[in-house]
């Protein structure tokens, strides 16, 4: 900046105060250096260099080449003079380092670091950011690297990556917000969200709340219809509250200013002093010596009192006119001073000595002697000061003098020594301390965020993000915890320092949550609370929480503990500002300062230091004070425009700028060397250094390890601690407290319910503990259980919890539109309620069942109810068009009005039992009134200052009420009105009040015994009858008065999406009742009756199925779970006793037996959406509408034959379907035409009989009326059948309206056309419009006499699709699948059939597991359970009754018999990824497909011998493989060549039968067809085997479809040697062409094994059998790694020994070039295999079998060809991808390399199979950011997490075997170096 020319006119005092920070004095003057004040001092020019200090600050003596020092003394190169003993010492004694120069070099310790300037400091402290050397040597260091998740500054630091182009400045330079994308998006807030001026969302409810949500008050703009300030407060345009008192001050409070527009001058008050400048200032401030006005109006025509001295520097005189002038010019007999202050005589000047030399004597000096002028003139050596006489000198005692050191200080004679606190240790300069332990971290919360940023470097982080408004914070260093207020949320929270883990801590009873400080010895957590005026303490986790301190506090913000001593210190920023500390248990309050305050902010203790600092946001100022408030002196004073949160480390002071929106640093002695850490921020709020010296260890745990045996809080004191009780319970004992509370004021504020606890005296109000109380209006207890009921009008529940919030349910939720009353009967255990909404009074036990309505008439908007249960009456307020207060008997007996005039609003009721009175409060007359329970005797007991009363209640003598206006709970005395106190106060939104308390009297009543008789409910009643019965919602009582008919006979009943409801039609008025189905409803759409059993049938879309229960709610299960999609209509024909349903999903019609069995497909062509269903069982007719694209009206037999369009004009979206038999008409409800129509039975005289109707959606008929659900209008409708007239509502607001049916359980059914003998037929009978006709259930054929069925069709397809099996009839031509229900799968991938014993065969590779089971589900069990990785394929052979699987984890072939006994492994070398397996039982073949490295297929005898390649040319990914056993063929899908080809029995003859197929994966055949499961397509397809034409498409929209196999009497035909007697073997056979072997287990069984036919050996002697025993076998190499070479003894007996090493030297040596050499031919063969580099991306939609529909892009990078490492498992080690769906996981998944010998290298070095795939999937996760499944960091995290484990496995791999491994794992996804065809099959 710069500045205009500055004149000053320098007046006596030579003092004068400039706006700028130059200062310049007039000639023959010298200019002081600027003073921290801001203030200039001129001097004449001759006193400068005389030895004396004038200026002040010595700055008139710097530099002056001063005379000659003394011979014992060295001269620094400033003219000073030092001892010699001090040169080289490492100090810098001349404070320019000149006696430091061309030393010596001094030899640092070997853990030391040597600095340039030749000190010493220990090697920790090398590159910490801090500058310990003091010429910064130490931190000349390279730049930290930033990770990959960070961006890098120019500057070098380093920032979270996201931070980068966000809008926000973060990097100090601002480089991370250079070129960033012009078109960054603003965001755009959703509806519930609003903006903020600078872009930020923040939920709406907090637009004009009062709070700075935004940070820059932009949501508390334009608020002209709230108030959110107090009466005490000014309220600036831009929403903030400011302090009444600082509008038109003179000084900009507001951020916006206004608070110093359109100002008279006259707005100083009474106690205020008015500056010149128009500025206000406190009128104690006048004549402080303090220039308070900034103009220095304040500080004119003072007296001058002796209190005021201008502060002199120590070795100054001040002169009486108030100058400073150099100590030695006084007695110079020369007026210095100007007023001859400083001579005789008004000085005791002894007479000089002008004849006097240094020579002589040394001129009588004790020290130093010099001429000036001629005179003597003496001077004292550095450390010493001259004393009066001029000629003595004294010791300095410099530890007097602040700063000298940093923390502890020694005088010594001439010198001084400084020491640091334990913790810290001495830097080289002797003088600072540096705190041991980590670098110290900066934690400062940011409103939207809290960061930490290295104070000593930019590196600046991001603790935890998201948040909504984080104010005050505190760490607790020990247990790695972050704490929070969050004046948003209102809340408490806390985190792990590293961001996870975020909790809440305390979350009620908050409203300005300002301050918070750790105890971090007692492990306790306080805060200070401006809204509430409170001090609270609790645990760390928020129990236990007391309120410590409420009187007289007013807006208590920072706060700070010192727990070593015991003490709590605060500020409070009221109207009468202070600050204030007491003992942390409460006692021992003192104010420590309380003058000079305005806005004190911040505050921090130095614990080293002993001293507290605090920032004044209004004073502009930092200051500082002893612990006690003594020495209290400001640190900075200028520069600080509104300071808000302060923190101390080492010798600096770090604060937080809301203006400057910055975190600033400075010295914390001398204020100097300011500095701004970062600024830009978003809005810095608290800070705190996280350092463990700033919660130093030093202190004793008062409460020792048993928490002082205190029951609850033990809170310490000064010197001993204190047992504390939670807010409102009381202490029993000293060390114990009250379990519960004994009487407590209850009320509600609609988003908490709160108690003010009698027990004790404070009247704290605490909140209970509740969850989601959104608007609790009315109240009521029950002490006998502990139970507190409240209403919550916006959740439209009834509530209850215990007393303290634990055991909190709902306990009405339905039907409820305004519940503002409550009353609990105690004595019988009911509730009472009114419901202004729907204008009732009902009752239900306690518990919220059995409910009924007592009073449904003549009620307009009641409010407030009371029972008597001592009377037998209640009572109840309504504020209608015409208010009343009415009396009936409990059981709604003998209704009377009893006051009906001069009420306006009537709110809260009371009863007083003792006087038999009623009391009431009038909102709108204002007025507290009472009378008799009949109304007489009417008299006002308050009727002034009541604004608007709303609850009341009574208690003993006294009288309580809420007050909404005043804001307010007051009392007064019951009888007489006076007394009026006030209990709690600024409460907005009070409601009903309560008083809690356990003794309410006891009754005796006739309900008692036996509950009276009733079979449901007994209700008190007036006293001549004692009781009455009554029975729940829509059901009568039976004549004897006493018991209740078995449910509704006629009802509405109707589906509401997530419930399922009745209305019923018996009772004079409409209420709906829930069905009480103790099941969660997602969807329920169509709903259906069977009235002869009472059962509900329900389809839930969402849950897909269709479920039953009883019309009470009870034995509920599902029918039909499986094979639907979207069911939207579904009838019970009761008559028949058939469930018929539509399904727009599938696009079916089916039908099935009441239970689900027997389920058939009756229409399934020609069908776009069907919607509703409606049965006609007499004349054998269904009717149904279909909302498609050409809307139509059908009708077919209920057989599904005979089908016919009646309908397809001037249609919509027909809804609702109905048939009116008595009427002979067919009823329909168009939601698009908004009509409800009518035609005959055949279609023909349409008309229509309701126009409009808004969305109709379902319709039923009863009687005369149609009943209808409306969407739009959330209501049911009633309407004539016959003309449509007389349309009324039946219940409304009711959103989610779906399927409706009206239900006569008296009506009868009507003949059953297949009553007798089911119709003769075996399994289904179906009504047709001649007669019955019998059907099979789907893809059954019914046999030639037309009535029976077999179980199962003849052929079927059986396929899998992980989580399921089903099957499709190949017998009938509908291809419907059907779920086959087998239990308990995972993942089932392989499958065959065993046609002997009709038996399924499984894998799962979820469970590792081969299971099998009856096609019924029955009879499940696993065969095979240990030592599978991943069964791929398997193959039964049903003539030998062996199974043989491939194992592509172990890579293996295994074959057992088909029970699991008796296994072996038959193949286990040059196998890679063995997939697909196939038998041929009577050629003794067994084929099988292995897409490794190098694809082919093979064939083997059946005992695995006889092994040959029959293709292995032109083959990428082969798959699937399927045997023709006529043709003898093998047929295979290759979904790497996209392609079906077949061969012969030898691989010759080959031809392509289909080429491209988009990705194939298993195949079967049956007669002339083949039939394929593609993954891409989801659908099950098949093609002529002999043309490859005619494909066809058999089932579409299958996730995750795997392995397809036929069932088919011809399939499994043949025989073979082995087929009789299992050919005589003891366990296994195995046939080839035209012979067979008999062969053993690996693992011997109990039975002794033979290989030879026919011979079973005795005993199980293992030398004598033809097979070695087992563990001579090798096993799968993965199994048995080799452990190191064998061990070999030496002998020196032993001649021959060496030959055998030579031997065994040569044969590995020979072994190594081989295997060399294979490895470097198969590497050449990989290299030249498929290149394609030319393949774009491919997108699939939604591979990764989720639910999702997302597009995931599908990358295709360079990749091992070799095929789908199709990993269904969830690993057991480290394999968290399964469960996380990565975005794409390659096919070809090269492991590190393929060949075996690098499997048994690796494996030898890492068995575990968790570490290696994980390792796979790393190199082949490809992460293109579309990702439908995973965010960014998830994905990040993965990656890392392994490659990690990869690169272990990396370092693991001997170099030497695998020489041309490429380093894939360096970097994920680069894929290898060669071209590739891509690998497309998603991994989940």
């Amino acid at each position: 900046h710069t500045h205009p020319p500055l004149v000053c006119v320098i007046s006596l005092f030579g003092v004068c105060v400039l706006g700028s920070a130059e200062c310049s004095c007039g000639r023959n003057h010298f200019t002081c250096a600027v003073s921290a004040f801001g203030e200039c001092t001129c001097i004449p020019a001759q006193w400068q260099c005389d030895g004396d200090n004038d200026c002040g600050d010595h700055s008139d003596e710097d530099g002056c080449m001063l005379p000659t020092c003394s011979p014992l003394d060295f001269h620094c190169d400033n003219g000073k003079c030092i001892r010699r003993s001090w040169v080289c010492d490492g100090d810098n004694d001349c404070e320019d380092d000149s006696d430091e120069q061309d030393c010596p070099p001094r030899e640092c310790e070997e853990d030391e670091f040597h600095c340039q300037n030749g000190y010493c400091i220990r090697s920790l402290w090398h590159c910490d950011g801090d500058n310990d050397c003091g010429d910064n040597s130490d931190e000349l260091c390279d730049m930290r690297k930033c990770s990959d998740k960070e961006f890098r500054c120019t500057d070098g630091s380093c920032i979270a990556e996201h931070w980068y182009c966000d809008g926000d400045t973060d990097c100090k330079d601002g480089s991370d917000e250079e070129n960033c994308p012009s078109d960054v998006m603003t965001a755009t807030c959703s509806v519930e969200e609003f903006q903020c001026a600078y872009g930020r969302c923040i939920l709406d409810i907090y637009h004009c709340d009062g709070d700075d949500d935004c940070g820059d008050w932009s949501d508390e703009s334009d608020c002209s219809s709230h108030q959110p300030c107090r009466s005490v407060e000014f309220m600036c345009s831009s929403g903030m509250c400011i302090n009444a008192g600082w509008r038109c001050d003179g000084e900009f409070d507001c951020d916006d200013q206004s608070d110093e527009k359109n100002c008279t001058t006259s707005m100083c008050t009474a106690d205020q002093f008015r500056c010149a400048s128009g500025r206000c200032v406190r009128l104690s401030w006048r004549c402080d010596g303090e220039d308070d006005c900034s103009d220095g109006s304040d500080e004119d025509d003072c007296e001058k009192t002796g209190t005021y001295t201008p502060p002199c520097a120590p070795d100054q005189f001040l002169c009486g006119n108030g100058r400073c002038i150099g100590q030695r010019k006084v007695c110079n007999e020369v007026s210095d001073c100007g007023d001859g202050t400083d001579e005789h005589p008004h000085q005791d000047c002894r007479p000089r000595s002008s004849d006097g030399n240094c020579n002589l004597n040394n001129g009588g000096c004790s020290q130093k002697c010099q001429m000036a002028r001629g005179l003597v003139q003496c001077t004292c050596h550095t450390g010493y000061r001259l004393m009066e006489d001029g000629r003595a000198c004294q010791d300095v005692d410099e530890c007097a003098e602040e700063g000298y050191c940093s923390q502890g200080c020694t005088n010594t004679e001439g010198g001084f020594q400084c020491w640091c606190v334990q913790g810290y240790e001495l830097r080289p300069d002797k003088r600072s301390c540096k705190a041991l332990g980590p670098e110290p971290v900066l934690l400062f919360a940011n409103r939207i965020d809290i960061r930490q940023v290295l104070p000593h470097r930019s590196e600046y982080t991001l603790l935890l993000n998201n948040l909504e408004n984080a104010i005050a914070l505190d760490f607790h260093h020990n247990q790695e915890l972050v704490f929070w207020s969050d004046v948003t949320l209102d809340r408490i929270m806390k985190a792990n320092l590293n961001g996870s883990n975020v909790e809440e801590v305390v979350s009620t009873g908050l409203e300005s949550p300002g301050g918070l400080a750790i105890d971090w010895i007692h492990d306790k957590l306080y805060w200070t609370d401006s809204g509430t005026s409170r001090i609270e303490v609790a645990n760390l986790d928020g129990t236990h929480r007391k309120v410590l301190l409420w009187q007289s506090m007013e807006k208590p913000r920072a706060i700070a503990l010192h727990p070593i001593e015991g003490k709590i210190y605060w500020t409070d920023w009221g109207n009468t500002p202070r600050i204030e500390y007491a003992n942390m248990d409460g006692s021992n309050r003192r104010v420590i300062a309380d003058t000079h305050l305005f806005w004190p902010n911040g505050l921090t203790i130095d614990y080293a230091g002993h001293r507290m600092y605090w920032v004044d946001a209004k004073h502009h100022v930092i200051e500082r004070a002893d612990l006690d408030g003594r020495n209290r002196k400001a640190v900075i004073s200028q520069g600080l425009p509104h300071p808000f949160a302060i923190t101390v480390f080492e010798d600096s002071l770090y604060w937080t700028d809301w203006h400057t929106k910055s975190i600033n640093s400075a010295n914390k002695f001398t204020g100097k060397n300011q500095e701004i850490i970062r600024n830009k921020l978003h809005f810095p709020m608290d800070i705190h250094t996280l350092h463990p010296q700033r919660q130093p260890a030093g202190g004793r745990n008062r409460c020792g390890t048993n928490n002082g045996g205190c029951s609850h809080l033990c809170l310490p004191g000064n010197k001993t601690y204190t047992c504390d009780c939670p807010t409102g319970f009381k202490k029993v004992d000293q060390h114990n407290c009250a379990l519960s509370l004994d009487k407590f004021l209850l009320f509600a504020r609609r988003t908490d319910i709160r108690r003010i606890s009698f027990d004790t005296e404070d009247m704290s109000d605490d909140v209970i503990p509740l969850a989601d109380v959104r608007n609790a209006v009315a109240l009521d207890w029950h002490a006998e259980d502990g139970f507190i009921y409240w209403t919550d009008v916006t959740t439209d529940s009834i509530n209850r919890a215990q007393w303290d919030g634990s055991r909190q349910e709902v306990v009405v939720d339905t039907s409820l539109e305004s519940p503002a009353g409550l009353a609990i009967d105690w004595v019988t255990n009911k509730l009472y309620w009114t419901d202004a909404g729907t204008d009732r009074i009902e009752v239900s036990n306690a518990d919220g069942s059995m409910r009924t309505v007592l009073i449904w008439e003549n009620l307009d908007r009641p409010r407030d109810i009371v029972v008597d249960p001592i009377g037998g009456y209640m009572y109840w307020t309504d504020w209608g068009v015409s208010p009343k207060i009415e009396q009936a008997g409990m059981d709604a007996s003998s209704r009377i009005v009893i006051i009906s005039s001069n009420l306006t609003w009537p709110n809260g009721l009371a009863i007083d039992y003792q006087t038999q009175r009623l009391y009431w409060a009038d909102a709108g007359m204002k007025t507290i009134e009472f009378g008799n329970f009949d109304g007489s005797d009417r008299q006002v007991l308050i009727g002034s200052q009541l604004p608007h009363p709303f609850g009341l209640t009574l208690h003993e003598e006294k009288l309580y009420w809420t007050d909404w206006q005043s804001k307010s709970i007051q009392c007064a005395n019951k009888m007489t009105g006076l007394g009026r106190q006030t209990l709690a106060e600024n409460l907005e939104n009070l409601m009903d009040i309560h008083m809690f308390h356990r003794y309410r009297t006891t009754v005796r009543t006739p309900c008692a015994v036996n509950n009276g008789g009733c079979s449901h409910l007994c209700l008190l009643a007036p006293p001549t009858k004692g009781s009455s019965c009554t029975c729940p919602t829509g059901i009568n009582l039976q004549l004897d008065g006493k018991t209740c008919t078995h449910g509704m006979s006629s009802f509405l009943i109707f589906a509401r999406r997530t419930d399922i409801r009745m209305v019923s039609l018996d009772i004079p008025y409409f209420a709906d009742v829930v069905l009480a189905v103790n099941r969660s409803m997602k969807n329920t759409i169509a709903i259906g009756v069977d009235p002869k059993e009472g059962k509900v049938y329900w389809s839930d879309s969402t849950l897909k199925k269709v479920s039953r229960a009883n019309i009470n709610g009870t034995a509920h299960e599902d029918i039909i779970a499986t094979g639907l999609m979207t069911t939207d209509g579904l009838a019970v024909d009761a008559v028949g006793r058939k469930i018929y349903w539509t399904d727009t999903g599938t696009n079916r019609i089916e039908v099935a037996n009441l239970d689900g069995s027997m389920r058939k497909v009756l229409i399934w062509q020609n069908l776009d959406s069907p919607r509703a269903i409606a049965l006609y069982h007499e004349m054998g007719y269904m009717y149904w509408t279909d909302w498609g694209e050409h809307a139509k009206l059908e009708r077919s037999a209920m057989d599904g034959s005979d089908r016919l369009v009646l309908i397809s004009n001037n249609l919509g979206w027909p809804n609702g379907l109905a048939i009116d038999s008595a009427g002979s008409q067919l009823l329909w409800a168009d939601a698009h035409t908004e009509r409800i129509e009518a035609a005959d039975l055949n279609g023909l005289n349409r008309r229509t009989l309701v126009s409009p109707v808004q969305h109709p959606y379902g319709l039923t008929l009863l009687g005369p009326h149609i009943y209808w659900t409306d969407w739009q209008s959330r209501s049911i409708q009633r309407a004539d059948k016959t003309t449509g007239a007389n349309t009324i509502t039946v219940r409304s607001n009711l959103p989610g309206l779906m399927d409706i049916q009206a239900v006569d359980r008296e009506k009868p059914l009507g003949f059953n056309k297949c009553g007798r003998r089911n119709g003769g037929c075996s399994h289904l009978c179906l009504p047709r419009p001649n007669g019955t006709s019998c059907a099979c259930p789907t893809g059954i054929l019914l046999k030639g006499d037309a009535r029976s069925c077999d179980d199962s069709p003849e052929t079927y397809l059986l396929f899998s699709n992980r989580v399921s099996v089903r099957r499709i009839s190949l017998d009938t031509n509908d291809h419907t699948d059907v779920h086959v229900p087998v239990p308990e799968l995972h993942n089932v991938i392989s499958l065959d059939y065993d046609s002997v014993d009709g038996k399924l065969y499984y894998t799962d590779v979820s469970l590792d597991v081969i299971r099998r089971a009856n096609l019924d589900g029955t009879g499940m069990e696993t065969v095979i359970s240990q030592g599978l990785k991943t069964t791929d394929g398997l193959a039964v052979d049903w003539v030998t009754r062996n199974m043989y699987w491939t194992d592509t984890g172990r890579n293996t072939i295994e074959v057992a018999r088909l029970d699991g006994t008796s296994r072996k492994v038959l193949v286990n070398n040059s196998l890679d990824e063995p997939r697909a397996i196939a038998v041929f039982p009577s050629k003794g073949y067994l084929f099988w497909t292995d897409w490794g490295h190098i694809a082919k297929i093979e064939r083997a005898h059946l005992d695995g011998s006889d092994r040959k390649v029959l293709i292995n040319t032109d083959l990428g990914w082969p798959n699937g493989l399927t045997l023709d056993y006529d043709t003898r063929r093998i047929f295979w899908v290759d979904a790497h060549l996209d392609r079906i080809e077949s061969s012969d029995l030898n691989g010759k003859l080959r031809q392509i039968l289909i080429s491209p197929v988009s990705h194939p994966f298993a195949l079967t055949q049956q007669d002339r067809w083949i039939y394929w499961t593609d993954w891409q397509t989801k659908s099950i397809q098949r093609v002529d085997k002999h043309t490859g034409r005619s494909k066809e498409t058999v089932l579409a929209n299958v996730e995750g479809l795997m392995d397809i196999i036929i069932v088919s009497p011809q399939r499994q035909s043949g025989t073979n040697h082995c087929g009789v007697n299992n050919g005589g073997c003891t366990h296994l056979c195995f046939a080839n062409t035209n012979s067979f072997v008999c062969a053993c287990p690996d693992e011997p069984d109990s039975r002794p094994c033979s290989t030879i036919s026919g011979y079973v050996p005795t005993s199980p002697d293992r030398e004598t059998t033809s097979t070695p025993a087992p563990n001579k076998i090798p096993e799968a190499p993965t199994d048995t790694p080799q452990q190191g070479p064998p061990l070999i003894k030496y002998d020196n007996n032993r001649p021959d020994i060496l030959p055998h090493c030579y031997v065994i030297g040569g044969a590995l040596t020979i072994l190594a070039i081989l295997i060399i050499i294979t490895a470097f031919i198969i590497y050449r063969h990989k290299k030249s295999k498929f290149a394609d580099p030319g393949v774009s991306n491919l997108t699939y939609s939604n591979p990764s079998y989720r639910t999702s529909t997302q597009e995931v892009k599908i990358e295709t990078s360079q990749k091992p060809p070799i095929y789908n490492q199709l990993r269904y498992k969830k690993e057991g080690g480290g394999d968290s991808g399964y469960t996380k769906e990565k975005i794409r996981i390659v096919e070809g998944v090269c492991l590190l390399s393929s060949e075996e010998l690098y499997w048994e290298d690796l494996k030898q070095l890492k068995p575990s199979r968790g570490g290696l795939h994980t390792c796979m999937r790393t190199d082949t996760v490809s992460l293109q950011a579309s990702s439908a499944s995973l965010d960014d960091g998830e994905t990040e995290q993965l990656l890392q997490e392994e490659t990690s484990e990869c690169s272990s496995i990396n370092t693991l791999t001997p170099v030497t075997v695998t020489p041309q491994r490429h380093p894939q794992h360096s970097l994920p996804d680069t894929g290898w170096t060669p071209a590739r065809k891509p690998s497309t099959e998603s991994e989940v």
